[in-house]
């Protein structure tokens, strides 16, 4: 077992001798104890750091996870890594252990969560279902100065750790080349153009996504960088990638010039930079010309033909684009007036282009929210325009996978019919695995399908997607929702109370708190969900929400609605 303190030198460099004795005073008042209550022998200690050998790999996690949990508790001030591996040591004559054994571990606890343990696959196969621990596959590592790559799992001991706040740590690097794209800067002078630089931003996402070998953040978790000056280390710890995209557009007089690089987040190098200008009717080319660049820059070796791959359908009609462009920015806003404002833009651009498939599928996913949001003047109106639309885009590109996903829940809560959704689901998964949207979808899509536990794993891989995501509160409420199905209430609520965090105006949110905590026979809180639902949502009754689609396998849901006291 390896263990180190995160931080030390800047700790050191800021208060010395506070952060020596209470690194001392750690050592002695947790780790040593903990050691000698697990029949752990310590090997050496460093200036900010300790090894320690065990009779067993189940002592050596039960050590590691007491250690961190009497940290956690408030005894010290500190914040361990730790490492964990199963190997042969060499002994050397004053005793000291050697060998790729101690290495691994060493290394493991280098790229371990702060506060976290990260063990090896050695041990993971002789301590999994005995501890009572969960564990996250983190998959392939690559570790300094050991040859073949070292497959690891972090320990979670706590009861939900799926959403816990480590999303705010250091993420490890996933076993495959990782990209997020952050905002382009708008150099147009004109601040109305500024949807003009996100969307060409998202295009490039969206291309880059395609290639199933890549990793790729979603652009709205990297949005959240947008407008500040940003630390290109930092970017890469919080997001957890390799690579940072970023740039500038100018977009005046008819022409677009872009500008972009390519860093190295670990070492802070350049790799790759260039700059394009084509008039706005080539803007496509354009976007071609940046991602190959790009992709090239990762991965050498990639054929011209697979790079084409990622060139996405696009429509023929500029101002179209501009309006699919507004409309998607408007969408994002997940308000009443944005999605009304969505709506009209991408039908003026389905006027001017009516081969555009990826408006159509928002189009399609507005009207369907007012319907299922209570927005709805008509509610018969969005719901037979939501359906239409959705058939519109699979006729235009059902091989597209982000009109497939869309298509998929308009259609999971329109129509309901469970195996031609979740085919769809399976099938936009399929194609673009790297994409929020899709996976997001398909949770959505099997927690309808009476289906939570798939639906749970779904709505987990699109927070891995976009682990700040602006609307990451719809993804979590969807797990709630999903828990409260499993009978699971005490977990649904840390779900409901965590999507709060994020946005506390979203009626769904509060339906599933209000009905876990009725289940749990906690009636005041329950009523206080209850109340918020009916502030947010006047009209809401129980069958009006059954009305409204996607609640037939809602069984518990809808019965702890009852218990909280919502009407009928």
């Amino acid at each position: 077992m390896a263990a180190d303190v995160v931080g030390y030198s800047a700790l050191m460099q800021r208060a010395e001798e506070a952060t020596y004795a209470e690194f001392e005073r750690l050592k002695r008042e947790v780790i040593e104890p903990g050691l000698s209550r697990h029949d752990g022998r310590l090997i050496k200690t460093t200036g900010d750091g300790a090894l320690a050998e065990f009779a067993s790999p189940s002592a050596a996690v039960r050590c590691a996870a007491e250690i961190q949990e009497s940290i956690a508790s408030g005894q010290c001030s500190l914040k361990l890594r730790i490492g964990v591996n199963l190997g042969e040591t060499i002994v050397g004559a004053d005793g000291d252990l050697f060998g790729d054994g101690i290495n691994i571990a060493v290394r493991l606890e280098g790229i371990a969560d702060p506060g976290g343990i990260l063990i090896s696959e050695k041990v993971y196969s002789e301590v999994e279902g005995k501890l009572g621990f969960g564990y996250e596959d983190r998959g392939e590592q690559l570790l300094k100065n050991i040859s073949k790559p070292v497959h690891a799992f972090a320990v979670r001991a706590g009861p939900f750790c799926a959403l816990s706040d480590g999303l705010s740590a250091a993420l490890p690097l996933p076993d495959k080349p990782s990209i997020a794209v952050l905002s382009f800067q708008n150099m147009s002078g004109d601040p109305e153009q500024e949807y003009f630089a996100d969307g060409m931003v998202e295009e490039i996402t969206t291309a880059l996504s395609r290639f199933k070998w890549l990793f790729v953040i979603a652009r709205n978790s990297s949005f959240t960088f947008k407008g500040r000056a940003v630390d290109i280390k930092e970017v890469g710890r919080r997001l957890g990638v390799r690579y940072v995209l970023q740039g500038s557009v100018r977009k005046a007089s008819g022409k677009v010039r872009i500008t972009g690089q390519l860093i190295d987040v670990g070492t802070g190098a350049q790799i790759w930079a260039d700059r394009f200008e084509r008039d706005l009717t080539d803007v496509f080319a354009l976007q071609d010309e940046v991602t190959i660049a790009v992709v090239s820059a990762i991965e050498p070796r990639l054929f011209q033909t697979e790079i084409a791959m990622a060139t996405r359908r696009r429509p023929e009609n500029l101002t179209a684009y501009d309006l699919f462009l507004r409309a998607t920015q408007q969408y994002y806003l997940a308000t009443r007036e944005g999605n009304d404002e969505a709506i009209r833009l991408a039908h003026r651009a389905l006027q001017l282009d009516r081969r555009f498939g990826s408006v159509a599928a928002l189009a399609g996913v507005c009207h369907m929210q007012n319907a299922v949001l209570g927005y709805a003047n008509d509610p018969q109106f969005d719901r037979k325009e939501a359906v239409r639309l959705v058939r519109l885009a699979l006729s235009i590109d059902e091989g597209d996978p982000d009109t497939l996903a869309r298509a998929s829940i308009t259609s999971a809560f329109m129509v309901g019919d469970s195996e031609a959704e979740i085919e769809m689901a399976d099938r936009a998964v399929a194609l673009n695995p790297n994409s929020w949207i899709t996976w997001n979808c398909r949770g959505h899509v099997y927690r309808m399908a009476g289906l939570p536990e798939e639906a749970i794993q779904s709505f987990q891989r699109a927070i891995r997607m976009s682990p700040v995501d602006s609307r990451l509160y719809v993804t979590i409420t969807g797990i709630g929702l999903a828990l409260i199905e499993l009978g699971r209430f005490e977990e649904a609520i840390v779900a409901g109370k965590k999507a709060l965090r994020q946005n506390s105006s979203f009626v769904a949110t509060y339906q599933c708190l209000a009905s876990a905590f009725a289940h749990l026979g906690r009636d005041a809180e329950a009523h206080n969900a209850a109340a918020r639902v009916l502030e947010i949502d006047p009209a809401f009754t129980i069958l009006a929400l059954i009305a409204r689609g996607g609640h037939s396998n809602a069984k518990l849901l809808i019965e702890g609605l009852r218990k909280a006291g919502l009407s009928e």
